[in-house]
């Protein structure tokens, strides 16, 4: 497929593994941003591990996407010719510098930070081959080895660091050949929030970090998931000795990153409270940081309520959104073994994409079977909200991690509750926030992380309780409307892009009325 090319644009957006080639909420919202604001050309810059992990493209690309390219940060090929070079150890002690500003509780240099990106810049003293080749990157690996790991093997160590830290000069060149735009939207920090700390230092323009879910900590859940789930809560400290080094080290580079993306971000986007402290704590200033919810297209939704059968709740529990291990859908099926032997009649259903994880799928499959479910649990594969959301009397969330859920808020405005595990912002908006927002009621259940009884008692009192079940949905329907409308988010999201655009204009009126002079 022919790729939209351009020569310019209004808006950059760095996404990371998400849109256009992943389903997904963030890939949803993406699409639903970029719709929202026909006004603005954007470019997009799609970054992923490996051509392989992807396929086809999920969504299709609105008119108002001019540009889109895409990098594989774990691509073959592309790396500089084998030679032997001295390198240069001045350099790599300006590396050290950045690590010691980057771990230290403080504000970040800027002037290092600036000199560590000029450094890896094309022509610069710290090249790639460099990195790779020189004896000058070899001493200092093998400096900081000695110094600081914990880990037996040197091999392991050498080549972690290498894989960990490539990724930035091919990173680099996509800065220097982007092409120009009046302001960049990244939705994550990590690879996407570095190549947007490096557009900012090229170019000057302004940068919108939008965080769904805090990047770090969705990296320390890759890395720690079983723990995770065992210390049963939505967070989640261990010590380097307790958790291995290399993975300790993986998880401060992306801290790193993280800092870095902070710190070039003229505004800094959190879904809720929690997750704007977090950032707080992770080195963002705090007076460039604030809370936009997402929001849904309400009316779309709502018309699904007069769809619903005459006589609600079908006995059937929904858990809608990938089959990966993050979602934790073997304690949803865990649960349903519970609710089939007190309600025959219910039945499971797991819809969503089965492509990214296959080996998890299968084992999903196989608990099912295991557990003598059979037709009571169904695998549905990727489903329209609109074919599926006027069938179900319950969406369940078993997840271990979420941020703010767009699939729960697609429920209410359907008129569906629902049963989610205690991460995020589900409690939020399960129960409300306190005052207005919570004495519109529970629009659902809120349980434990990885609790197959807690979950299933808490879908068998709605799908069981006619009444119940109809507070629940009323004050759902209420919530949505009230707080978390598409048209709320979209006009605060009109008002940073209005802002990102006007300083990047004023800032180039300025230049050319000093180039008169």
């Amino acid at each position: 497929m022919q790729l939209p090319r351009a020569e310019s644009a209004d808006i950059g957006m760095l996404l990371e593994g998400t849109f256009p080639y992943v389903l997904g909420g963030v890939s949803s919202w993406v699409n639903q941003m970029i719709r929202a604001f026909p006004q603005y050309r954007f470019a997009l810059v799609f970054i992923g591990s490996q051509p392989a992990d992807y396929g086809e493209m999920k969504y299709g690309l609105p008119e108002n996407v001019v540009h889109l390219e895409t990098h594989y940060i774990h691509s073959p090929g592309g790396k500089p010719p084998i030679h032997a070079e001295p390198g240069d150890p001045a350099s790599y002690a300006m590396v050290g510098r950045l690590h010691e500003y980057l771990l230290a509780p403080k504000t970040l240099d800027d002037a290092v930070v600036g000199e560590s990106l000029a450094a890896v810049a094309s022509g610069g003293k710290l090249s790639d081959a460099s990195f790779l080749y020189s004896r000058a990157s070899w001493d200092y690996t093998t400096e900081q080895y000695r110094r600081f790991s914990l880990e037996p093997s040197f091999i392991d160590y050498f080549w972690t660091v290498r894989i960990m830290h490539q990724p930035l000069w091919m990173l680099t060149r996509i800065a220097e050949n982007f092409i120009p735009v009046r302001a960049y939207h990244t939705v994550s920090t990590g690879y996407a929030g570095f190549l947007a700390t490096a557009l900012k230092r090229r170019t000057g323009r302004p940068v919108l970090l939008s965080e769904h879910g805090i990047y770090t900590k969705e990296r320390k859940i890759d890395l720690f998931q079983s723990e995770w789930i065992k210390d049963n809560r939505d967070s989640f400290t261990k010590d380097p000795a307790e958790i291995g080094y290399l993975r300790a080290l993986w998880i401060r580079f992306f801290e790193s990153l993280g800092r870095m993306c902070y710190h070039a971000s003229d505004d800094i986007v959190a879904l809720y409270e929690t997750n704007r402290q977090r950032q707080i704590a992770d080195g963002a200033a705090a007076e460039r940081t604030r809370n936009i919810p997402n929001g849904i297209d309400l009316p779309r939704l709502a018309g699904l309520r007069d769809l619903r059968p005459a006589r609600d709740p079908p006995p059937v529990a929904c858990l809608l959104g990938r089959v990966v291990p993050i979602k934790d859908v073997k304690t949803f099926i865990r649960a349903m073994r519970t609710v089939v032997n007190r309600m025959p009649d219910a039945e499971g259903w797991i819809a969503g994409p089965e492509d990214e994880d296959p080996g998890y799928v299968e084992e999903c499959k196989d608990l099912a079977e295991s557990l003598g479910l059979g037709d009571a649990v169904r695998f549905l594969g990727f489903q329209r909200v609109e074919d599926l959301l006027p069938k179900v009397g319950l969406l369940v969330l078993s997840s271990i991690s979420e941020a703010l859920p767009l699939v729960i808020l697609e429920g209410y405005a359907a008129g569906v509750p629902v049963v989610a595990t205690d991460v995020g912002s589900c409690r939020q908006l399960v129960y409300g926030l306190p005052g207005e927002d919570a004495a519109l009621g529970a629009s659902g259940r809120v349980v434990g992380m990885a609790d197959p009884t807690a979950l299933a008692a808490a879908a068998l009192e709605l799908i069981g309780d006619r009444s119940a079940w109809k507070a629940a949905q009323a004050a759902g329907i209420a919530r949505v409307e009230r707080y978390y409308t598409q048209e709320g988010m979209i006009a605060q999201y009109r008002d940073l892009y209005a802002k990102a655009v006007g300083a990047a204009d004023a800032a180039t009126a300025a230049q050319k009325a000093n180039g008169k002079r």
